[in-house]
């Protein structure tokens, strides 16, 4: 799958990948989600934002999950 709407900018949040090259991390979102707030809450705090952001932005933290392995406590 090809991300079209996260960019990854060495000069700009120190290369963390974001949305549409604007300065709002994708861990922010996917943070907010986590947190409980629905997508209608994530989008009135952020007005730039599309609901399509969001979905992507799932999609991107899922096949990192895929590709990686991350430390669990057992």
């Amino acid at each position: 799958m090809k991300f079209t709407r996260i960019t990854v900018d060495s000069r700009q949040m120190g290369g963390i990948p974001c949305i549409r090259s604007l300065r709002i991390p994708v861990t922010t979102v996917v943070s907010m989600i986590a947190e409980g707030m629905t997508e209608l809450e994530i989008l009135r705090s952020y007005p730039d934002l599309e609901a399509a952001d969001i979905k992507e932005s799932l999609l991107y933290a899922a096949r990192l999950l895929q590709e990686g392995e991350l430390p669990l406590a057992s």
